[in-house]
């Protein structure tokens, strides 16, 4: 029984038969020096609005992401406090557990980026409006800062129209050396096969069937929907694409980055070291 509820206990019997506390401590073998201590420990109630308040915006965060905002913000206790604070809160994230398990190989052509703009990621989220009209997002991300370039809404897709939206960021953050996709239909036209040629960009494609090849955007994907996608309604395509890139440049900016060293990706976007595509 916890000490807390054992005190009650003697408090209750020292009222009902009238009994000294030393008394009611030996007829419930509890401990009298336990009893009459008091913690000295600060008062944790601001602590525990802060985190309830952070875990209300940030729904997805664990405690180890809380712990580097808390930081961040001037907190100085240790990130036990924050887990033992937070998992008394009932605030642990529940993950769903899969159905099997498949150990999968990855493909050993593919070495790890080294520098920002060395390697990219790209692929398709879908998702709807609120009036059930289906909603397509390009996402864009760096593989070795986590930078994400672009996310962008639209209803329809074509080669054409991703190769805008690479061409537009390109200019501002510097042209990649490889882009990895998939098999889709916008990935495969002759559109962005000829913008690939011109620019001096490859495109790696993944195996049919096998999205581990490209884990990275798969990772990247699920935290955009689960930060992002699930946490609002699209009214419009307006609505959605002002959201989208809200999240967009809070992931880029502020958002601790596990993987990273806890950093927002920004901070690892060399902007020196961008490609340039051939005069």
């Amino acid at each position: 029984m916890k000490p807390g509820r054992k005190r009650k206990l003697v408090d209750e019997v020292c009222g009902e038969w009238q009994v000294s506390i030393r008394r009611a401590c030996e007829a419930l073998e509890f401990d009298r020096s336990t009893y009459h201590y008091r913690s000295r420990r600060s008062d944790q109630a601001a602590l525990e609005q802060r985190i309830r308040e952070i875990c209300h915006v940030r729904v997805r965060y664990g405690y180890r992401r809380i712990h580097v905002v808390l930081r961040r913000e001037g907190w100085r206790h240790g990130q036990n406090k924050t887990r033992r604070v937070y998992r008394e809160l009932g605030l642990q994230l529940r993950h769903k557990t899969p159905k099997r398990r498949v150990k999968a190989k990855l493909r050993d052509d593919r070495r790890p980026a080294t520098r920002s703009n060395e390697t990219w990621a790209m692929d398709f989220v879908h998702d709807q409006l609120a009036t059930g009209r289906k909603l397509r997002v390009l996402t864009v991300v760096d593989i070795f800062s986590r930078f994400s370039p672009a996310l962008e809404p639209r209803f329809t897709f074509r080669g054409t129209d991703v190769v805008e939206i690479l061409e537009r960021v390109c200019n501002e953050v510097g042209f990649p050396a490889t882009i990895r996709v998939d098999q889709g239909t916008e990935f495969v036209s002759r559109d962005l096969d000829v913008w690939a040629y011109q620019r001096g960009v490859t495109l790696d494609f993944s195996r049919p069937g096998k999205p581990t090849d490209n884990a990275f955007i798969e990772a990247f994907n699920g935290r955009f929907r689960e930060e992002c996608l699930n946490a609002h309604w699209f009214l419009s395509l307006a609505d959605a694409q002002e959201k989208v890139e809200n999240w967009r440049k809070y992931y880029n900016e502020e958002r601790p980055h596990g993987a990273i060293g806890n950093k927002p990706p920004i901070l690892l976007q060399n902007r020196d070291g961008a490609t340039s595509p051939p005069q």
